[in-house]
């Protein structure tokens, strides 16, 4: 039987959010509640806290299109450091690698022989003659992305990643100091493409430290010069530097891709670890973060202390446009939505009440699709959504999830 009917006592409609970093897609989530004063919100594909972009937010009856959205393929851009580990795979855990020294793992395939020439090592006072490998070339990077990063491949997700282990999630179970074995999955990759390759030392003790380039050094490799990335001023002849090479890439790939797990997983190819210091979504499906309707957001802190006596300092998210601003020029309407969430068919207002009495219709449809009435006006803001249908048999839909009427 068909989900029973829903009474529109609220707006509904999607909203496409660019997440500021710091906070998480609940915090959004809970910003969203508080701007439209409704309680049924839902975003579609978490973002790390670290993570920017663009964030699916669903209101009304609009989330029930949400699970449709976080299976459309997304494009993301990001920084790579190579040279280092941490727990979470990006700059938000901790380091595992003291001293940044590589394992020897470089696959036979890629034609590469580790030897102690091609470490990256500890950058010292008394040691400044280093120079980066020529065996870590950009041709080297993208011959790896190209022989096993792209196309359909399995992946192993972080263990400090949202996926549930018996009903719970896995970076709860790791953050308790349990064991977590997450088995790999298949993903698509579309894309996977170096848009820019900077060499330099970064802090040693610091997951997020700017790249500087230590000016003595010298390469014969034109594709590794080094560069400073950050207005920032600080010394590569200390003892607490390490050599880093960091990647701008773009990746597009299907639903359940973990950019983090790209960015360790060429790591180790190369033989010296990786994780992300930099991740931003641009694009879900349709919903692009250059569109004119983007909302935007930023982060405040507020302090304060806890019932155990403790100071705490804890950040949420703002939304830069709020009430009726946000309504009228920000939120896709429903039928807006299911064009841009999913295929969409044009129904006559009979085939609608037949659809929500749970009776099929004589369409032959292919894949889930949003069924409408068009506004009698044309206006293509406006129209009512009856259903989503899915194919029953040749020349009939049913319905699989069912609207009431505006």
């Amino acid at each position: 039987m068909p989900a029973q009917p829903q009474h529109q006592s609220q707006p509904s409609g999607l909203l496409v959010i660019d997440k500021p970093q710091g906070v998480t897609s609940h915090d959004l989530v809970a910003a969203v509640r508080g701007a439209l004063h409704t309680k049924k919100v839902g975003h579609a594909g978490t973002l790390d806290p670290m993570a920017t972009g663009v964030l699916v937010i669903g209101f009304g009856n609009a989330t029930r299109l949400l699970n449709y959205i976080v299976d459309h393929d997304k494009t993301y851009e990001a920084t790579i450091r190579l040279g280092r580990r941490t727990t979470t795979d990006d700059a938000d855990g901790e380091l595992i690698d003291g001293n940044g020294r590589p394992v020897n793992i470089v696959p036979d395939s890629l034609g590469v022989s580790m030897d102690p020439s091609c470490h990256l090592e500890r950058s010292t006072a008394e040691s400044r003659d280093l120079s980066f490998p020529a065996s870590v070339t950009r041709d080297l990077i993208e011959r790896a992305i190209a022989e096993h990063l792209t196309g359909p491949i399995e992946q192993v997700p972080n263990t400090f990643s949202a996926i549930k282990i018996n009903g719970q999630r896995a970076y709860d179970l790791a953050r308790d100091g349990k064991e977590v074995e997450l088995k790999a999955r298949p993903v698509t990759i579309h894309a996977f493409d170096v848009l820019d390759m900077r060499v330099g030392f970064t802090d040693a003790a610091r997951t997020d430290g700017p790249l500087v380039a230590d000016l003595d050094a010298t390469s014969d490799e034109p594709d590794v010069a080094p560069v400073i990335d950050d207005h920032r001023s600080t010394s590569a002849t200390g003892p607490d530097m390490v050599p880093v090479i960091d990647l701008d890439v773009r990746v597009s790939c299907s639903s359940g891709t973990y950019i983090r797990a790209l960015g360790r997983d060429l790591g180790e190819l190369l033989g010296c670890g990786g994780y992300l210091t930099r991740l931003r979504r641009t694009r879900v499906g349709r919903f692009d973060v250059t569109a004119a309707n983007v909302v935007t957001a930023h982060t405040e802190s507020r302090t304060f202390t806890n019932r155990a006596g403790e100071t705490v300092t804890r950040n949420r998210a703002v939304l830069d446009v709020t009430g009726d601003e946000l309504l009228a020029s920000y939120t896709m309407t429903m039928i807006e939505s299911v064009r841009a969430a999913m295929p969409t068919l044009a129904i006559t207002a009979e085939d609608a009440v037949d659809l929500r009495f749970g009776r099929r219709i004589p369409y032959d449809i292919h894949e889930p699709t949003a069924a409408y009435v068009p506004d009698p006006s044309g206006d293509p803001r406006a129209g009512d959504v009856a259903a989503i249908i899915d194919r029953a048999k040749r020349g009939e839909a049913k319905p699989i999830v069912v609207f009431h009427a505006d």
